[in-house]
């Protein structure tokens, strides 16, 4: 796989104004609902907003440039270690079919604390191993996860079944604001160490939707309408991210029109929900004789671009 610079299109001595362009352009030729019919889209428009999630955070991109950190962000082993734990393979759990895959171990320098060095990784400065100066067993390395969660479930903080690399299962509870880029800590299930397990980040990675939107805690949706819903208004069903609801549609509803359903969007990190914003959209039949007859017959009901000034 390309790199994150190849990715976006860019030189790595790029600043932060090209990459930034370079990302919205992509992300505005990728994004899912430009690209129903292109299953690739959706796959593409998350490696280049994962390439930007890296680049755009300062401290990363000097990680990523210096060697130190991979494409996913997780720290990669020191150079001449190729041991277990740092392959990648994919793993799918029971509900809904995310994707569950693990990355690099980052195996840390076993030999700074021979050397009386400080030591890099889950042990902190001075860790080292028992019988040497007095210090610490090092803990084993910390392993690198990604998950990929349906829009509905992230919303709905449905617990994922997930498998981990030590072929263990358990139910991860997502927590109240999950985003893309929300880090997991389970602790004791990375690699063994003398001073026991290190622990698995996991890094959340929301699945776009076909019609659901995210917009801060709250889901947006286009909801078509008919003309007959639109003119005498009455209740329809709107899906939601848990289940259908019946909505009311006032009367003399025009497109564009923001009806709102309290306590239907995200969990918000403070408690409570984020709300699901519908907005109403006329779908007029193409070919329809009664309806033409009808307005032919009709006055009109004035000029709706008056105000316009035309």
């Amino acid at each position: 796989m390309a790199d994150l610079y190849s990715r976006l299109g860019i030189a790595r001595g790029a600043d932060d104004a090209a990459i930034k362009k370079a990302y919205r352009k992509l992300a505005k030729e990728l994004h899912p609902d430009r690209n129903q019919d292109n299953p690739n889209a959706a796959e593409r428009f998350a490696e280049v907003t994962s390439a930007y999630d890296l680049l755009s955070d300062k401290d990363k991109r000097a990680q990523y440039d210096r060697g130190e950190i991979d494409d996913n962000g997780n720290p990669k082993m020191p150079y001449g270690f190729g041991g277990g734990g740092g392959g990648q393979g994919g793993f799918r759990h029971g509900q809904g079919g995310a994707n569950f895959e693990f990355g690099e171990a980052d195996l840390g320098d076993i030999f700074s604390g021979i050397f009386g060095g400080g030591a890099r990784g889950r042990g902190g400065p001075g860790a080292g191993f028992a019988g040497f100066g007095g210090r610490a067993a090092r803990k084993g390395a910390d392993v690198g996860y990604r998950l990929q969660v349906a829009f509905e479930e992230a919303a709905a903080l449905k617990p994922q079944r997930v498998t981990l690399s030590s072929g263990r299962t358990i139910d991860l509870k997502l927590p109240a604001g999950v985003e893309n880029g929300t880090q997991m800590r389970l602790s004791g299930q990375g690699e063994e160490g003398p001073g026991g397990k290190g622990d698995a980040i996991v890094t959340i990675e929301i699945r776009p939707h076909r019609f659901f939107k995210r917009d801060g805690d709250d889901v947006r949706l286009d909801l078509p309408i008919s003309l007959t819903e639109a003119v005498k208004g009455g209740p329809v069903k709107v899906p939601t991210v848990e289940s259908a609801v019946m909505l009311t549609v006032p009367a003399g509803s025009s497109s564009g029109k923001t009806l709102r359903l309290k306590g239907r969007g995200f969990h918000k990190k403070g408690g409570g929900r984020g709300d699901q914003l519908v907005t109403l959209m006329i779908d007029i039949p193409n070919d329809d004789a009664a309806l033409k007859a009808f307005v032919e017959g009709w006055a009109g009901g004035g000029n709706p671009r008056a105000g316009l000034g035309v």
